[in-house]
């Protein structure tokens, strides 16, 4: 385990996470962020409660960059997350935090010799190729159907070897160009770095929108008694994503780190897979079953142009290569944010609500 590491998006909900995980294993901690988000400067107050370094910075701006050490590691979590950003408006906000500061982030790393952990994600692979998937709509899911003719599609889910050729939302392009720069400061620079494509991650301390963190809204919605909504594709709820519990995450960076001095950006999915995957409408099921309560929830045919009705992860390559599998199922994940809800839910209400 490196002894000092650097989480931007610190007080976000996997920033956070993460920073907790490496505190409790010894390492000297420091979570950056920039408190946008609602609901992160909870976070940032569970940080300085667990002795963690908290530094309120922006990746964007280079005096909050000059104005750090050197640290053994930095994992670079920070981002505008939603899939919708810059889809019908400018796009320069999402472009400058996700692509511009991920550029000074490795410019960071690279002047200090620092080995680099980046948090990529799904939304990179194109949104018609997707689409193209040939799906099967059973009683409460899609499905992918036994024929297809996609490359870098199994019966397990999307590989790494996915299109990522035509458009994919400016959230995922920004995310796919930071990658590639990565590769760039790898071969040229010597930069010991690891990506790892996320699906969606779920759990406690995840202040989700309708945009992002689904699985966090839902419970919470019905756990305050406040509608949702099914929407798109029909609007019955058979959208379906594979889901990670953030443990399960650290486990995974753990068993990379063990070879950081090899790390040359290489590019790895991770996700649930299959096994732990839902459709919104068996989510809802669960979150009725967890919170004991049941909630209206409206249908909405009409689908946005940048959502997919099902992303499902094929792990193997990253499985094959540490040995590593989820462990946590969505009943898990979803008990978890509970949990979390109930302690807290004054606060809380103000988030969700």
């Amino acid at each position: 385990m490196p002894q000092s590491i650097l989480v931007t998006g610190g007080a976000g909900f996997v920033g956070s996470s993460l920073a907790q995980q490496f505190h409790a294993r010894g390492a000297e901690v420091t979570a950056m962020d920039n408190l946008v988000r609602n609901g992160s400067e909870l976070n940032a107050e569970r940080l300085r409660q667990s002795a963690i370094t908290f530094i309120k910075g922006d990746i964007r701006h280079q005096k909050d960059w000059d104005a750090l050490p050197k640290y053994d590691l930095i994992v670079d979590c920070a981002a505008e997350p939603s899939v919708h950003a810059g889809a019908t408006s400018t796009p320069i906000p999402v472009i400058d935090n996700n692509l511009n500061g991920t550029v000074l982030a490795l410019e960071k790393a690279r002047k200090d010799d620092s080995a680099f952990l980046f948090l990529s994600t799904s939304r990179v692979y194109s949104i018609q190729a997707l689409l193209d998937i040939k799906l099967r709509d059973t009683e409460s899911r899609f499905e992918i159907d036994t024929l297809q003719t996609l490359s870098g599609l199994t019966d397990d889910g999307i590989t790494e070897d996915f299109s990522s050729r035509t458009y994919r939302s400016f959230y995922g392009t920004t995310k796919l160009a930071s990658e590639q720069l990565i590769q760039e400061y790898a071969a040229f620079y010597g930069l010991r770095a690891m990506i790892n494509r996320c699906g969606v991650i779920a759990g406690p301390y995840q202040m989700g929108k309708v945009d992002q963190g689904v699985t966090a809204l839902w419970v919470a919605r019905h756990y305050y008694k406040m509608p949702l909504k099914y929407i798109g594709f029909g609007g019955q709820g058979h959208q379906v994503r594979d889901v990670l519990h953030p443990d399960d995450l650290f486990e995974l960076v753990q068993a990379q780190l063990a070879s950081v001095e090899d790390w040359n950006a290489d590019i790895f999915n991770v996700g649930g897979g299959r096994a732990i995957s839902f459709s919104l409408a068996e989510l809802t099921d669960i979150c009725r079953d967890v919170t004991g309560n049941s909630i209206d929830i409206e249908s909405v045919p009409e689908t946005a142009a940048v959502d997919v009705p099902l992303y499902v992860t094929d792990s193997s390559r990253v499985s094959a290569a540490f040995g590593w599998t989820p462990k946590r199922s969505v009943q898990t994940i979803v008990q978890d944010i509970h949990t979390w809800i109930k302690g807290d839910e004054e606060a809380l209400r103000n988030i969700f609500c």
